[in-house]
C-alpha cells in the first residue's frame, strides 16, 4: 500500500491509499482521534469561511471534529446531520445522497429542531474530503429545504476531477484512482 505525504499548516502525515468501491485507491485523510491535524486543517479553513455565514453545517463521521474546530475558532454555531435516523428525532429532514462511486448509498438526517436553526440563515457546509460531491449535494439541498441560504462548502480536501455547481474552498487537492497509486508529496513542505 502507497501512502501520500500532506502538510497542512505545518502538520505533516503519511496517508495511506486504499481501495474504495469503484472510486479505485483514495487517499484515507483521518480527522477522528487526531487533534493536530484537525486543528491545523481548522486553523488554515478559518479565514475562508464565507462573508455572513451564519451556521455551519456538517455531517457525523469524520467532518465532525473539524466543524467542531470551526465553531470554536469563529464563534459560528454548527449542526450536524446524521447518516442513521435516531428515535429521539422530531419531524426530521430526510435527504439521499446522490449515488457515489464509493459503493455504498447513504441517506442523511437532519432532526427538525437542527433544522429549524437553519431557517433564514446563510450557512457554510464543512466536510473533510470532497470525494464525489455526493455528500455535499445532500448537505446543500437540507440547507435549501431547512429554508436556509448557502454561503459555499469548506473542506480540507478535494479529489482530482471532482467538480460541483457549488461555491467550494478546498486546502489542497487529493489525487484520487490511479493518481493515488503514485507516491507523491503535496505539501512540498509549505503547507497552508
Amino acid at each position: 500500500m502507497d501512502n501520500l505525504s500532506i502538510t497542512v499548516g505545518g502538520v505533516r502525515r503519511e496517508l495511506p491509499t486504499v481501495q474504495v468501491g469503484t472510486a479505485g485507491r483514495v487517499p484515507l485523510v483521518e480527522f477522528i482521534g487526531d487533534s493536530e491535524l484537525t486543528n491545523a486543517a481548522a486553523g488554515a479553513l478559518l479565514p475562508l469561511i464565507p462573508p455572513g455565514t451564519e451556521v455551519l453545517l456538517t455531517v457525523v463521521t469524520n467532518s465532525l471534529p473539524l466543524a467542531h474546530e470551526l465553531s470554536d475558532r469563529s464563534g459560528l454555531p454548527y449542526v450536524a446531520a446524521r447518516k442513521k435516523r435516531r428515535t429521539y428525532m422530531q419531524s426530521p429532514l430526510i435527504q439521499e445522497v446522490p449515488s457515489m462511486p464509493l459503493g455504498v448509498a447513504e441517506t442523511l438526517w437532519l432532526d427538525g429542531p437542527h433544522a429549524a436553526r437553519l431557517k433564514g440563515r446563510r450557512v457554510a457546509i464543512v466536510q473533510d474530503v470532497i470525494a464525489s460531491g455526493g455528500t455535499a449535494l445532500a448537505l446543500a439541498r437540507l440547507v435549501e429545504r431547512a429554508g436556509g441560504h448557502l454561503t459555499g462548502v469548506l473542506a480540507a480536501f478535494g479529489r482530482a476531477g471532482t467538480t460541483l455547481a457549488l461555491p467550494v474552498q478546498t486546502l489542497q487537492t487529493l489525487p484520487g484512482g490511479e493518481e493515488a497509486r503514485r507516491p507523491s508529496d503535496l505539501g512540498n513542505g509549505a503547507g497552508f
